[in-house]
């Protein structure tokens, strides 16, 4: 059967990274970054412990306890020892890259502009954490190198934003989002399959309502048990039971379909801490779970956009 999808060289039916990053003839690797920075949601502004998955880590290999530049210099030799000529993404991954003052953000962002080995930025943030005057700072300086934010929506479902303790609506996120694209700035969108209490049918309204934004890339999450979290105590206390291997493959085949072709898929399984992931187990075949999306979406004869049309034709414009 041929593949109907034509973001693709290959058998996958949804635009991956790896065809993105071939297409501009890129080979990138993220250097993780922790910029020392909090959170709203965990130091008492929004509320304190945070979102009920999260533990407070962020990338295995950093260190914050060196400055920006230094784990710049020991990541990219970590990366450099496997690929020599690989272009580096500086990757600020912890807590709310833009819960600080401008002065604070701007020193963050030059450090990355002035390293000749760093050629594209990534800060994951919150949207109620997003200002014009941050925004300004931002578009200024991806004029000289790319810039994407990366904002961890999780669900549009606002009902579960409560039980997940996000400490947001989803308005806040549709302005911001909104916001960022009229700038210009990359916009990758995190969503997580597998929410306490969501429905299939909840998790592909979530991508439909992502869609009418069309991000410049989707990171989809499968909901993973970690060790010391609030998730961990419920699951522990019978009161959250993770997807099953099939209905996370199906519900992520339905998230793409309501896709649009052009948004990249920077990530469509997820990667637990195998020392604290709790559940569930299966999620650590990675290789599986991928050949099993591909498998499915072919079964189906289905692709990303497949439903997208249909969809942005019912509201093609946000109110």
């Amino acid at each position: 059967m041929n593949n109907p999808f034509k973001y693709s060289r290959d058998n996958k039916r949804y635009h991956t990274l790896a065809y993105h990053n071939k297409s501009l003839g890129i080979k990138s690797h993220k250097a993780s970054i922790d910029a020392g920075l909090s959170c709203p949601n965990i130091d008492g502004t929004v509320s304190k412990g945070g979102c009920i998955f999260c533990d407070g880590s962020g990338g295995y290999f950093t260190d914050k306890t060196l400055s920006i530049k230094e784990q710049l210099d020991k990541e990219i030799e970590r990366i450099r020892k496997k690929v020599s000529d690989a272009k580096i993404t500086a990757y600020f991954q912890s807590n709310t890259n833009t819960y600080c003052s401008l002065t604070k953000l701007q020193s963050m962002i030059d450090v990355c502009l002035e390293d000749e080995r760093v050629s594209f930025i990534s800060l994951g943030t919150r949207p109620d954490c997003i200002d014009d005057e941050k925004l300004k700072l931002l578009k200024k300086a991806s004029e000289l190198k790319p810039i994407t934010l990366e904002l961890g929506l999780q669900t549009s479902n606002d009902n579960t934003a409560l039980i997940i303790n996000r400490g947001y609506k989803y308005e806040t996120f549709k302005n911001a989002a909104l916001k960022i694209k009229e700038q210009g700035i990359r916009l990758c969108v995190h969503l997580i399959t597998g929410l306490p209490g969501e429905t299939a049918d909840d998790m592909v309204n979530t991508a439909r309502d992502v869609a009418l934004i069309k991000p410049d890339a989707v990171k989809i999450h499968l909901m993973h048990v970690i060790k010391g979290t609030a998730l961990h105590k419920m699951y522990e206390d019978g009161l959250y039971t993770p997807l099953s291997f099939y209905e996370y493959i199906d519900a992520a085949v339905r998230m793409l379909e309501v896709l649009p072709a052009e948004t990249v898929i920077e990530r469509i399984t997820g990667d637990g801490d195998k020392n604290k992931l709790i559940a569930p187990l299966w999620s650590r075949d990675k290789i599986r779970v991928l050949g099993s999306i591909d498998k499915l979406m072919a079964e189906r004869n289905t692709y990303q956009s497949r439903l997208y049309l249909q969809d942005s034709e019912k509201e093609c414009i946000i109110e």
